[in-house]
């Protein structure tokens, strides 16, 4: 037995994995990783230390053009000669990025992820492994410190997941360096193929890997590899503590029905932060909403939602969730779902960037590099339904809203504050749309009257290096042009 399969059998025992398989997909791209996988679950199958047979999985991402079928090409040939089955299938993901707004990375993991999946149900695969090793734990570490995370995400990749009822995903390799992968190939003498765009740290996860981590390590007495896994394995455990906690919680105080879940709002404020928001994040993932794009920003504002004293509101969450204060109770509700009246919606906080809705309007919040775009270009933007602010003058949250008795703002062109409602007067705004008027509001201020007029702090000139573009869609106000 290599040292490599040495390390693997122990982790695959200590971590649960393959428990009770019949039949194991194995995830092969071709590369290093998923090539020694491939070679190391054969070891370990044919010595008893795994059960279960194995089935070899390839997707054809067509990305590389005549590479990528090349790549399936060696997949089909290396598990053949080593008496193992094989299924490929074919994606077109630059065409599925496009059509969902994805990064192809992104586009890429998410129909692969699908795919193996419908792989390891039509073949009575219970396991799919993936070639995951230590150095991607720790770059996926990185890249989540980069972007902003909490104890959760810096818990890296897990040994073992499962999403839904789906068949499990396991990581065998999570235990094995990168140099320990390359050593176990080169040992016996195996090929693997390179995918040249590995190369290109135009990528973050490239330039992660290629410069950023060996600056580091350059700058560490120990191995960064290693404090970075042992980083990831006490968040692992911290997760686990609280999200048993989170559990306990919502079993008593969650009433959940096919399209909503009410919290009771006394016993959501009374947990502790970490526990409270994962239970958040728990029921708003059972009823659909992505995790991705759910933000520390979003779960504070809900739990703003529990406190004592509050006994309305309403907070709009990616992807068209909403979540509202409802008497004794925070309620979680999916998009479509029966809404409070108009008038009980007195204010929605905006997902910045993202959509939201308020009112029967759709409303999205672009963030745009300001020196890429001219300001007198803004200025000559004539629709009334689309704005733009200095983004950085801005004091978060933004919310929209309506008419308030004593709004007053800074309108553009103006010597200073005044009434909204005279300001509407004085413009000779119809009455009708003075009635219909938005107020886009931050922390501080009045930022814009849709569709009228932004305000004077927060034009964009010159200087302006982020932009916050706001488009207002499926309007009902009528079409009038601001005031000269």
């Amino acid at each position: 037995m290599y040292p490599l399969e040495q390390k693997v059998a122990p982790f695959v025992e200590a971590n649960g994995l393959f428990k009770e398989a019949r039949r194991i997909l194995l995830a092969i791209s071709g590369g290093a990783d998923s090539t020694a996988l491939l070679y190391a679950m054969r070891a370990l199958v044919s010595q008893g230390a795994i059960d279960g047979s194995l089935l070899c999985a390839h997707v054809n991402h067509q990305l590389r053009g005549a590479a990528s079928d090349k790549d399936e090409a060696f997949v089909v040939e290396r598990a053949r000669a080593l008496g193992l089955p094989v299924v490929t299938e074919t994606v077109d993901v630059n065409t599925f990025a496009k059509a969902n707004r994805l990064s192809i990375e992104t586009a890429g993991r998410q129909l692969r992820r699908a795919i193996l999946t419908d792989m390891a149900r039509a073949h009575g695969c219970g396991w799919i492994a993936t070639g995951h090793q230590k150095n991607d734990n720790a770059e996926t570490v990185v890249h989540r410190l980069r972007r902003g995370t909490g104890f959760r995400g810096l818990a890296g990749i897990w040994p073992c997941r499962q999403f839904g009822g789906k068949p499990r995903f396991a990581r065998p390799l999570l235990c094995c360096t990168r140099a320990e992968i390359m050593a176990y190939l080169r040992a016996q003498n195996v090929e693997w193929r390179e995918d040249h765009s590995n190369a290109d740290v135009a990528h973050t996860r490239n330039a992660i890997r290629h410069r950023l981590l060996p600056g580091l390590q350059g700058r560490s007495s120990d191995s960064l590899i290693e404090e970075l896994t042992d980083l990831a394995a006490s968040a692992r455990r911290l997760y686990k503590k609280v999200r048993a906690q989170a559990e306990l919680a919502a079993s008593r105080d969650a009433r959940c029905g096919d399209d909503r879940t009410a919290l009771d709002a006394t016993s959501l404020a009374s947990l502790p932060e970490l526990v409270a928001v994962e239970l958040l994040r728990g029921q708003l993932a059972q009823l659909g909403c992505g995790e991705r794009d759910l933000t520390r920003h979003h779960y504070e504002s809900v739990l703003k939602l529990a406190r004592p004293g509050t006994s309305r509101g309403t907070l709009a969450l990616p992807g068209g969730y909403t979540a509202k204060r409802d008497r004794k109770a925070v309620v979680l509700q999916r998009p479509g779902s029966p809404c409070p009246t108009e008038t009980a919606v007195s204010c929605v906080q905006l997902n910045v960037p993202g959509t939201a809705d308020f009112a029967g309007y759709s409303i999205e919040a672009t963030i745009l590099d300001g020196r890429n775009i001219d300001a007198a270009q803004i200025r000559r933007d004539k629709d009334p339904f689309r704005e733009y602010l200095d983004f950085d003058r801005l004091e978060m949250p933004l919310v929209v809203r309506r008419r308030r008795p004593g709004d007053r703002f800074h309108p553009l062109g103006a010597a200073g504050k005044k009434k909204v409602g005279k300001f509407l007067t004085a413009a000779k705004v119809p009455e009708m749309t003075r009635k219909n008027v938005l107020i886009f509001a931050d922390a501080k201020h009045i930022v814009w009257v849709c569709p009228i007029r932004v305000g004077e702090p927060m034009k964009v000139t010159e200087h302006t290096g982020r932009i916050l573009m706001l488009s207002v869609t499926h309007a009902r106000l009528p079409q009038t042009k601001p005031p000269a």
